[in-house]
């Protein structure tokens, strides 16, 4: 890299010496250059402010500008990318928990139609509807963006034309520690990645300690509400979204979901007649219980099959905010954890 750069450097003079060269030429020819009040060359120094390319300018601006000029290097999923060493303006597209998480307010935030927003992070910046347009995102001049496996090759570099991208590699996009620390390294601040996860996993081994104590082996389930479809879908120990209840926590899957395969799957009215787990989680796919869309699906939930349940029977069916129990960052998994603790921990 340096010794292209300075190739480069070599080369630039190079040419900037004939281009004098030319002009003295020109000159010497009685052609005068046009413009010519503005490209003689005078034997004496300058002196004035306007002949210093820094003159003028602040200590914080020079800083500034000397730090937008560092680069590194990372390897992301669809080869290397050269970012900025110290990002100014940073866009994380779904990954705006770790931005914030990392103490970096995003420039845009996440939304999807059918989605809406991750209400759980509070944020206050504009939103960026991943469905339709860049040029949302390219009026906030984010100096870097950092996308995760929702975005194709195709959307990579659509995404690249805007600003340097990085998309996390495909390897890492199951684990919410692996893609904090890469995150954090991408910003430049891979200490500060470090500070947080160090944190993060003394919340997991506190609270895993405790739940071996009050609920040890019983089983847990989680299961979403789809308002649309009027079903419900039960996710396994794969989901990006709550595998962690399991791998991180130690709570016990209950066979259906520890035994699944597939990130979720849609349960048949015999399939939930099997789903005799101690405790289930529960939340719907969009907006909150009282909305018409999810008014109407609730009724499955007044099906016989569904009351008798042993988690039903027990009262112990917790109904959760959908925004942090479908994602997977370092904060949603926190405020997953809290709920958790919360009804199984009190």
């Amino acid at each position: 890299m340096r010794e292209t750069r300075f190739t480069a450097m070599k080369i630039g003079i190079l040419a900037l010496m004939m281009a004098c060269s030319a002009a003295l030429a020109g000159c010497g020819a009685g052609g005068e250059p046009e413009a010519a009040a503005d490209s003689q060359i005078s034997s004496e120094p300058k002196t004035s402010a306007s002949s210093t390319p820094t003159a003028g300018k602040t200590e914080e601006t020079k800083n500034a500008e000397a730090a937008s000029a560092e680069t590194h290097t990372v390897q992301g999923e669809f080869g290397e990318v050269v970012l900025p060493a110290h990002p100014q303006r940073v866009a994380g597209i779904y990954l705006e928990d770790y931005l914030s998480a990392l103490g970096v307010t995003p420039v845009v935030q996440w939304y999807h139609p059918n989605w809406g927003i991750q209400d759980y992070l509070k944020l206050d910046v504009p939103q960026f509807d991943t469905s339709g347009s860049p040029e949302a995102l390219l009026a906030q001049k984010p100096d870097l963006i950092i996308v995760d496996g929702g975005v194709d090759l195709a959307g990579y570099e659509t995404y690249s034309k805007i600003a340097p991208t990085y998309r996390l590699p495909e390897s890492m996009l199951q684990d919410s520690k692996q893609i904090l620390l890469a995150v954090a390294d991408a910003l430049g601040i891979p200490e500060k990645g470090k500070e947080v996860l160090a944190k993060y996993e003394q919340t997991v081994e506190k609270d895993k300690a405790q739940l071996q104590k009050t609920v040890g082996s019983e089983t847990v389930a989680v299961v979403r509400v789809n308002g649309g479809e009027k079903t419900l879908a039960l996710f396994g120990v794969k989901n990006r979204f709550v595998g962690s209840l399991y791998s991180e926590l130690g709570l016990t899957p209950h066979p259906l979901v520890g035994e699944m395969e597939d990130y979720q799957q849609i349960i048949s009215e015999e399939g939930l007649a099997d789903l005799d787990a101690d405790h289930i989680f529960i939340f719907p796919a969009n907006g909150d219980w009282d909305s018409a869309e999810n008014t109407e699906a609730r009724k499955i939930l007044d099906r016989p099959i569904w009351k008798s349940l042993k988690a039903v029977q027990n009262d112990q069916v917790y109904v959760v905010e959908r925004s942090h129990w479908q994602s997977g960052g370092i904060q949603a998994n926190l405020l997953k954890f809290d709920d958790v603790m919360e009804h199984l921990a009190p």
